[in-house]
């Protein structure tokens, strides 16, 4: 079966079907959407999906059963059409169907059918769909069946405008039931987000509820025995033994701390006592003193880490100048006859909130690595307004080592066989954290090489507040 564009008789203009535009594309967006909002969207889509695929089978059903119904109709006609006619030629056949419009053409006529309906001059035998305008600019569609012999052509048409609005009026009733079920997929998706989301945000509402307590109370009793129930179960499960994990680090924590304090208790009382003997000679008193110093920053360390492990922050006000210059002092004992200038830079006054032993293990890891990889040159302690540098004169920085400096167990392209495990920086990075200061290492911008460290500890100094 063909369908092409023609008049309906008598002769009207025709129409051509316009182009259709190719679909634009689109870039496809992702979004993170809550679970809620999924849920909706799912019931949505399924609905709004199930009913255009029902609407285009509906309406795909009706014009196939249609088409079906009336082609059948048509062909059993004109042959009917064409055995009256032979009957009698002297008159056109009565037609059995009122919608039908009937024409023979005779040989003679051929050529004026050519000029008055070429569209029609052309039909090969069989059933063509024909649509159009009339001259009043209305739309109009019948079908035609042909049946051509060596004398005569048989045209039958059959008016389809009638079922072209038929069409129409289905097809917006569909399309408004389009609307509707999707509008009710969108209500019954939102009533079933809520009903299966309350008992999710009452679980998420009661966890965060629990949120600084040190026993968190059990969850499961509070659900039923479902998925969410199973997810209470699970919760307090892992809850219960993080608790006891927790425990067990902080008991630890407390009792190396206290393990570790006792001899260097021991050992600072015995440093005392001996440096206030009358006789002793320089070359032992140096000895004592370093050996206070080491006494002095393992009790500044082992009290920097029982506050990490805390998560707590220690009380007290710390001089940075102060403290720098105790770091400068105790580094300048340690260097031998490393051809190695420690100098502090910069005015005294910065006083920060913070106990001396946490600024002196995380300046004292900056400055010792400074010292620790410059082999000859200056390392220079300098007092800001607000925070203190170290530079130095070592071999730089690579990009690699700027980038992963401060991750746990990271040791530069310098380190080469010098001792330590890269947990210096490591933790430097958890104490800014924890005071709410910042820390950052580069190579000097001055055409030296060298590296700059910054602490900066984010606050106006005590004395200017006050």
């Amino acid at each position: 079966m063909a369908s092409v564009t023609a008049s309906q008789p008598p002769k009207v203009a025709t129409e051509q079907a316009p182009a259709e535009r190719p679909p634009g594309r689109r870039r496809p967006r992702r979004f993170r959407r809550r679970l809620r909002t999924r849920i909706i969207l799912s019931f949505l889509l399924l609905g709004t999906g199930l009913t255009a695929l029902f609407a285009f089978l509906t309406d795909y059903a009706r014009q196939r059963v249609e088409s079906q119904l009336v082609e059948d109709v048509m062909n059993r006609n004109i042959n009917e059409y064409a055995r009256r006619f032979y009957i009698d030629p002297t008159r056109n056949p009565d037609l059995p169907v009122q919608q039908m419009y009937g024409r023979v053409v005779r040989r003679p006529d051929f050529e004026q059918l050519r000029r008055d309906e070429p569209d029609w001059y052309e039909l090969p035998d069989g059933i063509h769909n024909i649509v159009g305008r009339d001259e009043d600019g209305e739309p109009f569609a019948y079908k035609l069946a042909v049946r051509k012999t060596p004398d005569e052509w048989f045209f039958l048409a059959y008016d389809m405008t009638q079922a072209l609005r038929g069409e129409a009026q289905l097809k917006r009733a569909l399309f408004a039931s389009l609307v509707l079920f999707s509008a009710l997929s969108w209500l019954i998706g939102w009533w079933s987000a809520s009903r299966v989301m309350r008992p999710v945000t009452e679980l998420a509402a009661r966890l965060r509820a629990y949120r600084g307590s040190s026993q968190p109370k059990k969850l499961a009793p509070h659900f039923p025995e479902d998925e969410v129930g199973q997810l209470a179960e699970a919760l307090d499960d892992y809850a219960t033994r993080l608790t006891e994990v927790v425990q067990r680090d902080r008991e630890f924590n407390a009792d190396v701390s206290h393990e570790l304090r006792t001899p260097l208790a021991v050992i600072k009382g015995a440093v005392e006592l001996l440096l206030s003997r009358p006789d002793l000679d320089e070359r032992t008193r140096a000895r004592l003193l370093r050996i206070q110093r080491a006494e002095q920053q393992c009790s500044d360390l082992i009290g920097s880490l029982l506050l990490l492990s805390r998560n707590e922050r220690g009380q007290g006000h710390s001089d940075v100048a102060r403290v720098a210059e105790q770091l400068l002092d105790s580094h300048r004992a340690q260097l031998g006859g490393k051809p190695l200038e420690l100098r502090l830079e910069g005015e005294p006054g910065l006083v920060i909130e913070a106990p001396e032993a946490a600024l002196a293990v995380a300046l004292g890891n900056l400055v010792g690595n400074a010292v620790k990889y410059t082999p000859a040159g200056e390392v220079v302690v300098r007092l800001l307004a607000d925070g203190v540098q170290v530079v130095d004169t070592g071999p730089g920085l690579s990009e690699e080592d700027a980038a992963r400096l401060f991750q746990r167990g990271y040791r530069g392209t310098h380190a080469g066989h010098s001792q330590g495990a890269g947990i210096g920086l490591s933790i430097v990075g958890r104490l800014c954290d924890l005071y709410g200061w910042e820390v950052k290492v580069r190579p000097r911008q001055d055409g030296n090489s060298g590296v700059v460290a910054t602490l900066s500890f984010g606050s106006a100094p005590l004395d200017d507040q006050d």
